[in-house]
């Protein structure tokens, strides 16, 4: 997906965002925003949101001294989740149909994205976990999903955010393990999930999980590191979660990819021809 004129000031609201969090120093605040609006105006609109998003990072990063601003808020959602997973496990284990509830409570965790507000708090996780429970799923159908899943032979899960990962969990206990492969951000960006995410949640004890080597909020594939690479090439079925992974993925043509995602962003809405807020089962096949 390209970037829209509409990503500009969402990429500047991200930025002003992430310094304030960590820094109250004014002087350090205007140097990074700064240079965060002299980046965007050499952003080439033919590339997608998140490489923009990479380069604004990472100099906030380097001007703070901080190569993980989100650490505080990334380690809090992991544990709000995980301490909500026993009851949603049951929840899954005592649904009418397992793998249609265990899907939808994994669309429900990508709410928890500070990439789109940081104002995220525990009750709107609840909430949207009720909302996704019941809203309709739009483009494909959790069948659809679970056919695909079955003729699979090698599946790579890409996740998304932390607190995330512990809802993309239930989803993958009601998938055949043995051939699924899980993929983290290589660097903190974000508070997209890492391998420390991954080992904090469980993730690691569940399935394997590998890093996709880029620090970029999403999956730009060149970026990547040739071990992840050659994982993605070999995969016969992709999972992708959220929208940084569709806005990076979504013009590859030559694979099958199911996106998981709750629309948060009317420029996503926009693109991928649906209401902002919505559940999404979409697949793109070679």
């Amino acid at each position: 997906m390209k970037t829209y004129y509409d990503c500009l000031p969402c990429l500047i609201r991200q930025a002003v965002e992430a310094v304030r969090m960590v820094t109250d120093d004014e002087a350090v605040q205007e140097k990074v925003i700064r240079q965060v609006l002299l980046e965007t105006a050499r952003i080439d609109l033919q590339k997608t949101p998140p490489h923009m998003a990479r380069i604004i990072h990472r100099h906030i990063k380097e001007a703070l001294g901080n190569i993980d601003p989100y650490k505080d808020i990334k380690d809090r959602f992991n544990q709000f989740a995980m301490q909500m997973y026993a009851k949603l496990q049951k929840q899954v284990q005592n649904s009418a149909d397992p793998f249609e509830t265990a899907l939808r409570l994994a669309i429900a965790g990508n709410i928890i994205d500070f990439g789109v507000r940081v104002d995220i708090e525990e009750q709107h996780i609840e909430e949207t976990i009720e909302e996704c429970l019941k809203s309709p799923i739009v483009f494909n159908s959790p069948d659809d999903l679970q056919k695909a899943i079955d003729a699979a032979k090698n599946i790579l899960f890409l996740g998304d955010n932390a607190g995330e990962i512990v809802f993309d969990k239930l989803l993958i206990e009601q998938m055949p393990m043995d051939k699924i492969s899980y993929a983290v951000k290589g660097f903190p960006i974000i508070n997209d999930a890492t391998m420390e995410d991954a080992i904090d949640t469980g993730m690691t004890g569940l399935i394997k999980v590998l890093d996709n080597g880029c620090d970029a909020p999403g999956t730009i594939l060149e970026l990547c590191s040739e071990k992840f690479q050659e994982v993605f090439r070999q995969a016969d079925l992709v999972i992708a979660k959220g929208q940084g992974n569709y806005e990076t993925l979504s013009g590859v043509n030559d694979k099958d990819i199911f996106f998981l995602l709750k629309v948060k962003c009317p420029v996503i809405a926009q693109d991928l021809g649906c209401e902002c807020g919505s559940i999404v089962v979409k697949r793109i096949t070679a």
